[in-house]
């Protein structure tokens, strides 16, 4: 059940009760692809507050496979995480394998980026697969449209997409899971609203933006999320897939989105690239070499509370693996911190300030000298 909460200059709050927790929105949902957040554990993210965290249909079909989470009754007992999952169907990571994958009617034929064996996923299996997983928000098989496209592909790709939602919802109607149906349709305004309608005939528990953040323009992607909040029903949850950078979201939650998930926290964790209330900074960067400030003075992550930028800096460059995880586990710290702020100018019906203040604090760290 969705229910609507407040809202504040476009944006809404909301709260998603599902069998496992209550997820409040805006939120970010941590990716563990393969069953984990990189670097990460489960008491890790229980204690950042994350409320759902993301799996891949795709990535866990091959490893470990499904006789050995159904051994396990689920995903959520054999991962040990006890809150909701959503788990993607697999549609961008076809996306993403190139000539490894060939779409048809039927479905997706790929060849496995592990051992080059050879499988087709179909809209009716991949919902099995994650019947399976037990995912507690289930996405329909799709075809992620690449950018550029012509209107005349992108047009036959998002309507494929779409047969393959009316396939997939018939199968779902017997699972107490939700299912999310996906807007396609590339940067063509008639082709989203096309899908949008399409997706509203069949009737979906929620609905998912996706075909962005594929290289497509700012202004596009932004377009295309406005599009689409502004005709979807307004009583369920929007999810903009793969998105992105905290003005990506804030931007897309002033649309009207309520739920996002990207890779960028943990990535640039990883990399040594770091998300702080005063803008992005760079733990390599030799003016941390001799600092004893935390990553962030506003921060109460256990990496902020603990370390320095000096010693985290010097794990960095020495390549100990504990600076992935104090660096993931900062940016994971932003991310949920920052939903929550936002989540809270909605409920004081300052979103607009909050937004304002936020842009122009990020474009000033932007063109001064990299931290």
């Amino acid at each position: 059940m969705f229910e609507l909460l407040a809202s504040s200059s476009g944006a809404r709050m909301g709260r998603l009760t599902l069998p496992r927790g209550i997820v409040e929105t805006p939120v970010f949902m941590p990716v563990g692809t393969s069953g984990s957040v990189k670097s990460m554990v489960s008491a890790d993210l229980t204690g950042l507050g994350a409320e759902i965290i993301l799996g891949n249909t795709y990535h866990l079909f091959l490893r470990p496979g499904l006789e050995v989470v159904s051994h396990f009754k689920g995903l959520h007992e054999f991962i040990s995480w006890k809150r909701p999952i959503l788990t993607d169907s697999g549609g961008f990571q076809a996306f993403s394998l190139g000539k490894r994958v060939k779409i048809t009617e039927d479905g997706v034929e790929f060849q496995s980026h592990l051992d080059g064996k050879r499988f087709i996923m179909t809209p009716e299996s991949a919902v099995e697969i994650q019947n399976t997983l037990d995912s507690d928000i289930q996405m329909v098989l799709d075809e992620c449209t690449p950018y550029p496209a012509t209107f005349d592909y992108a047009a036959e790709s998002m309507r494929r997409s779409m047969r393959w939602a009316k396939r997939a919802r018939k199968l779902a109607w017997t699972n107490t899971n939700l299912q999310f149906g996906i807007v396609q349709g590339g940067v063509y305004p008639q082709l989203r609203r096309e899908s949008v309608a399409h997706l509203i005939e069949i009737g979906f528990d929620g609905y998912a933006i996706g075909g962005l953040s594929v290289g497509e323009p700012k202004h596009d992607m932004y377009s295309m999320s406005r599009l689409c909040c502004e005709i979807l029903p307004a009583q369920k949850p929007r999810y903009l897939m793969g998105v992105g950078t905290p003005l990506d979201i804030l931007e897309a939650v002033a649309a009207g989105v309520d739920m996002f998930d990207c890779v960028m926290p943990t990535r640039n964790g990883r990399n040594g690239f770091l998300f702080t209330s005063q803008g992005p900074l760079r733990i390599k960067n030799a003016c941390h070499r001799y600092s004893e400030e935390p990553i962030d003075a506003n921060c109460s992550c256990y990496t902020c509370r603990t370390y320095t930028r000096s010693y985290l800096r010097h794990l960095f460059i020495a390549g100990e693996l504990s600076a992935l995880r104090l660096l993931t586990l900062h940016n994971l710290s932003f991310y949920i911190s920052f939903m929550k702020l936002i989540r809270a100018s909605i409920h004081s019906n300052s979103f607009a300030q909050f937004r304002a203040k936020t842009l122009e604090l990020w474009k000033q760290a932007s063109v001064s000298s990299p931290r």
